[in-house]
């Protein structure tokens, strides 16, 4: 597994650097923003922090099973500690966005980075309930950096600094492209942290909170604040639900969403146990999922270029189809008595990879077909299910024997994999007669598809 590790990952970003170098001969270098030293100055003002706050995150990542592990707790209760972590993260994200603009936003950053820094002190405890503590904080802390960063961000663009709205996408495109790097990055950190230096699956959590404090430090030395406009939380959720249930295409996507990513948060529970007794470096294997998914990412761009012109939804499908395929292998693989390291290292990876294609296409149908104004509302209600579909999981684990538990967990898995597949396919259906879930067709490509065949 040591070796297999090391090369996939190697070969992954091998694959990642040939399509990046492709798409940056493609791309315009005389673009308006390269050229505007103020637009760039704020940037790299924001990159700053909400990189460092990224990079603490994902240092977490390859070895939250294993410490949990080395403290002697059995799987049910490993897994009662990621019940707690996902219900403390849905609770919280319900409110996040009403605490953040009534907060303010520089400060929800600086509390993201107190917090966190308190959840990694507490892995230094063996106490249990210390640890249920840390998960909560940790729940509260991944709420507010998927919504305080960015909702700084935009309301400094428009408001503060007058930017084109257009150069929005280009600002979280690049940190999109870094964060991905930095995953990389942090996989390998973690293991020369945890195994090279020999300091334990806690050192990549202690590592993490130097990161915190200069993000929570940039934050208040550079940033300004700003405060979003108050709404009531009632009215939200009501909106968003109204919302949902009056147009089967947001309906499905939330289906889709709950399904496939509820799998993912599962599939993030079990590849510790199932690689970790095998020899694998958990630190190098994380870097090889993570560069995978970022190989995903470059295929989808590429896909939906003007070259290849797939359209988003033929992707979304792929990617469902592909996890439903991994985690099908997955049931033979870690069949009790005959367990296939490999096989599942390469399933895990097809998952990673569908990730890469699964988000920005989900994203892309989400901006379509969900109104600006009720987008908060609808996102509540798309985590409501997902959350609580990976918690049933994971207490079904709970309650289960280890070996045949997990095996029977990727056939339930596949199972639900197989009925997001059939809402794809009836998302799909709709595509075909529905043009706002589809790319605009290029003129020339448009003209020929009109040509009749002789």
């Amino acid at each position: 597994m040591l070796l297999a590790s090391y090369f996939a990952c190697t070969l992954l970003l091998a694959a990642c650097l040939v399509l990046e170098l492709a798409a940056c001969r493609s791309r315009p270098s005389t673009a308006p923003h390269h050229a505007n030293p103020a637009f760039r100055r704020f940037q790299r003002g924001y990159y700053c922090v909400y990189l460092l706050a990224l990079a603490a995150d994902w240092l977490q990542g390859p070895y939250l099973y294993k410490l949990y592990q080395h403290y002697r707790f059995l799987e049910g209760q490993i897994a009662i500690l990621y019940v707690c972590g996902f219900a403390s993260s849905v609770l919280f994200g319900l409110v996040s966005s009403s605490l953040v603009d009534r907060l303010g936003r520089k400060k929800s950053c600086v509390l993201f980075s107190f917090t966190y820094s308190i959840c990694c002190l507490t892995k230094l405890s063996r106490d249990y309930l210390v640890l249920v503590a840390g998960r909560v904080l940790g729940g509260l802390s991944t709420a507010l950096l998927f919504s305080a960063f960015e909702a700084w961000y935009v309301h400094e663009h428009v408001e503060r600094y007058d930017f084109p709205s257009e150069w929005i996408a280009v600002t979280f495109s690049r940190a999109a492209f870094w964060n991905n790097i930095i995953a990389v990055g942090a996989g390998g950190a973690a293991d020369f942290f945890a195994e090279w230096l020999g300091l334990g699956p806690v050192a990549p959590f202690m590592v993490s909170i130097p990161l915190l404090v200069l993000s929570g430090v940039f934050a208040v030395k550079n940033w300004d604040e700003n405060y979003g406009k108050k709404r009531a939380f009632s009215k939200t959720c009501g909106d968003g639900l109204k919302c949902l249930l009056s147009d089967r295409r947001i309906l499905l996507l939330g289906t889709i969403q709950a399904l496939f990513e509820s799998v993912i948060y599962i599939f993030i529970f079990l590849w510790t146990p199932v690689l970790d007794p095998h020899g694998a470096p958990l630190g190098i294997v994380f870097s090889g999922f993570m560069a995978a998914s970022m190989l995903g990412s470059s295929l989808y761009h590429l896909a939906v270029s003007k070259r290849y012109h797939l359209q988003p939804v033929h992707l979304l499908s792929l990617a469902v189809l592909l996890v439903f395929f991994s985690l099908f292998m997955l049931t033979f693989s870690t069949n009790p008595g005959q367990e296939s390291p490999a096989e599942s290292f390469l399933a895990f990876l097809l998952i990673e990879l569908s990730c890469g294609l699964y988000f920005p296409a989900m994203g892309f149908l989400r901006r379509k077909v969900v109104p600006e104004k009720d987008r908060l509302g609808v996102m509540n209600w798309f985590r409501l299910p997902l959350n609580l579909l990976a918690c049933l999981g994971l207490l079904i684990l709970h309650d289960s024997d280890r070996q045949t538990g997990t095996r029977s967990m990727f056939g339930i898995c596949a199972a639900v994999a197989l009925l997001a597949l059939l809402a794809v396919g009836r998302l799909f259906a709709l595509s075909r007669h529905d043009a706002e879930l589809r790319l605009p067709v290029p003129p020339g490509q448009a003209d020929a598809d009109a040509t009749p065949e002789l």
